[in-house]
């Protein structure tokens, strides 16, 4: 239990530090939102689920020239 309670207050305080006025991207060709991800996470898989969250996504298909709003 307390484990569970210090991985979800890590977390937190991990999202919680790219916190800031949010900024469009516009995705590119050799883009993926993994790759996105990645690049502004240290765990992709957090960022993947944070950047659906945000951008309302269904998956994770994203196309040249969509506009993601990032976390600042």
């Amino acid at each position: 239990m307390v484990s569970v309670s210090l991985f979800l207050w890590a977390s937190f305080a991990r999202s919680s530090d790219a916190s800031g006025p949010e900024r469009p991207y516009v995705v590119q060709p050799a883009d993926t939102l993994w790759s996105i991800a990645a690049s502004r996470y240290g765990d992709p898989r957090a960022g993947v689920y944070e950047l659906r969250e945000r951008n309302h996504l269904a998956g994770t298909m994203i196309v040249p020239g969509q506009v993601l709003i990032l976390p600042g």
